[in-house]
């Protein structure tokens, strides 16, 4: 395979560019479990500063991050509401209530990936000891791709303050939602109590979050990632990294955006791949596939017959001409980033197109 491999699995595949090793190499470092890291004590001032908090907690990643979130918010047999396939909820370990003892009380995500006040309103819980007490709406921007706008948070942020609950994003790719709705992260990060911002996904750093809160908050937070075994010494070295992401990562993500689009537009066009209508907003592609026609049926058949469904077969068939995706047999999510161009877009599709049509090709071989 002569050329490059296109790794369009995740935006946390990135490498670091000359300039961000450059910084990483030079960074001036500290003992940061002291305190006295001075390129992370920089990142932390500045995240705060652009997430609209008063201080800042640098951590290895985001499920930590988020963790110790819901850690200095709830306390054990504490409660928090969260979407139905948000991150914390379904894909962290279960953390929060292994090492937490906070259960989750999911409910249903909109169209659009937020949560519905009235349906947040209708699992809140009396003050009774048969229930665990509700302290912490965990919202997620954006989620699966797709952005909530300011005035839905807006209307969760009221609803929260009516009934004294505190208000978390995890916002692992806030980053993205704000590029699509064309402002800075503070108009958004403001509205919450906590946020937590990833700057390896999309951004291009290669490790770290940032938590932002109020300083009390902050301070308490500092406690529970010592006790997640997130103190690290001189990691003025990653939070370099981090600075650079803040800036040209976050400038840059509008690109990332428009090859998003023009891949969706190509993988619109191939019969037998739907794109989710509405979810390409930022930097995701989600397909849906049709059935090839040889999926397992039912009683002898299903066992006579292999599970031939286009995206069974897409990874293994994709990796053979240099292309890295992520696929269920149902559906695939395909996501752009810094080290994916506009030509590397056109392969993709390609290579996407010509699996499908081989599948179909044995589909009606099989029929004849």
């Amino acid at each position: 395979m002569s050329e490059r491999p296109i790794d369009v699995r995740s935006d946390t595949v990135t490498r670091p560019d000359a300039a961000m090793r450059r910084a990483m190499c030079e960074a001036e470092v500290g003992d940061d479990v002291y305190g006295d890291d001075p390129t992370v004590n920089r990142l932390q001032a500045v995240a705060a500063e652009r997430l609209g908090h008063e201080a800042a907690l640098f951590l290895p990643t985001g499920t930590q991050s988020n963790l110790v979130a819901l850690l200095t918010h709830c306390a054990r047999g504490d409660e928090y509401i969260v979407g139905h396939d948000a991150h914390t909820y379904k894909y962290e370990g279960g953390g929060a209530a292994a090492l937490g003892g906070i259960q989750p009380q999911t409910v249903p995500f909109d169209a659009d990936g937020g949560l519905a006040v009235e349906a947040v309103a209708a699992v809140v819980k009396e003050d009774d000891p048969h229930f665990a007490r509700t302290r912490l709406v965990c919202l997620e921007n954006s989620q699966h791709g797709r952005v909530q706008a300011l005035d839905g948070i807006r209307a969760m942020r009221r609803f929260t303050r009516e009934r004294g609950l505190a208000l978390h994003l995890d916002g692992a790719r806030m980053a993205n939602a704000c590029a699509h709705l064309g402002i800075d992260l503070e108009p958004m990060g403001c509205e919450f109590d906590s946020v937590s911002l990833c700057l390896s996904k999309g951004l291009g750093a290669p490790v770290g979050s940032v938590l932002a809160g109020s300083r009390p908050f902050i301070d308490e937070a500092r406690r529970w990632r010592k006790v997640a075994g997130g103190g690290m010494r001189q990691a003025g070295i990653l939070a370099a990294a981090g600075l650079l992401a803040l800036d040209d990562g976050f400038a840059r993500l509008h690109e990332d955006h428009e090859n998003a689009e023009r891949l969706a537009e190509a993988l619109g066009g191939i019969d037998g791949v739907a794109v989710r209508d509405g979810w390409t907003q930022t930097n995701m592609v989600w397909l849906d596939f049709a059935d090839a026609g040889l999926a397992p049926r039912s009683g002898r058949e299903a066992g006579e017959h292999a599970d031939v469904r286009v995206g069974a077969t897409l990874v293994a068939f994709a990796r053979g001409r240099g292309v890295l995706l992520s696929s269920s047999p149902d559906h695939a999510r395909l996501v752009t980033h810094r080290d994916v161009s506009r030509r590397d877009i056109a392969r993709v599709a390609a290579v996407v197109r010509e699996h499908v049509d081989l599948s179909a090709s044995g589909a009606r071989a099989a029929r004849a």
